[in-house]
């Protein structure tokens, strides 16, 4: 087995070995990786934080030992805590990263860091104050950043940056936590699930007081949630069906 690091900002992952596949989700600058298959241009890669699997290119990743790999997996995560921040190179170069950009392996690529990060497990009532960074992000099939995010990603990325670990898509997270009998029972933090009519898990958003959520539909926004789904004010329509509600922590 082959492992590998992502040394740069916002790397696609492809459904594909190919520029024109589709974006299954995105490696941020720092995520560690077992590499499947190398190929000459692409390599088949599961990452670490979430077991999700797809192709990135080779020029997108290097290499590390396994050692380092198992270093990094144990070590508690160092995540960039602004919504954009700056690596320096051993060359004295500027590398750009977005919130949620993991540094614990800063040394090992042989860059610094001067600014903020998060390093501890927070609290539930973290969670909606970390959400409204996301917000009027544009909504991007695949995307974990400020710059372009969807449902699932939004949910995943504000429970990495407090602490807690959620699958990368919506049906899987959807499997975790304990399921709620009614609205009622919600708390701020948490996850509202939505299908389509088919009965697949197709949505999600992360519960707000009184009523509200905050997901990714066009774009991170704010909408009302009742007992039949979520309600946009604007159109005057429920654009969502609720199925569940689970409680993560």
């Amino acid at each position: 087995m082959k492992y590998g690091i992502c040394p740069i900002s916002i790397v696609p992952l492809r459904a594909q070995a190919s520029d024109t596949s589709e974006l299954v989700t995105q490696v941020l600058y720092g995520e560690i990786m077992k590499v499947l298959e190398k190929r000459k241009k692409w390599s088949r890669i599961r990452l670490e934080f979430d077991r999700y699997e797809g192709w990135i290119d080779n020029k997108q990743f290097v290499f590390i030992e396994e050692f380092d790999y198992k270093k990094l997996k144990e070590e508690m995560p160092r995540l960039s805590s602004d919504l954009v921040d700056f690596i320096s190179t051993s060359e004295g170069q500027l590398l750009t990263i977005p919130l949620g950009s993991s540094l614990n392996g800063i040394t090992l690529l042989k860059h610094s860091f001067d600014g903020k990060f998060i390093s501890e497990k927070l609290n539930k009532s973290h969670l909606i104050e970390t959400a409204l960074l996301y917000l009027n992000a544009p909504y991007l099939w695949g995307g974990k950043t400020p710059f372009g995010i969807d449902c699932s990603g939004l949910t995943q990325m504000v429970y990495k940056l407090n602490g807690h670990r959620l699958f990368r898509d919506a049906s899987e997270q959807s499997t975790q936590g304990e399921a709620l009998s009614f609205i009622e029972e919600s708390e701020a933090g948490d996850l509202a699930f939505f299908d389509n009519e088919e009965g697949a898990i197709v949505h999600v958003g992360i519960i707000m007081e009184d009523n509200y959520i905050i997901h990714a539909h066009g774009k991170v926004r704010i909408d009302r949630i009742d007992h039949s789904g979520i309600f946009n004010y604007e159109t005057g329509k429920h654009t969502h069906k609720l199925r569940v509600i689970k409680r993560i922590i």
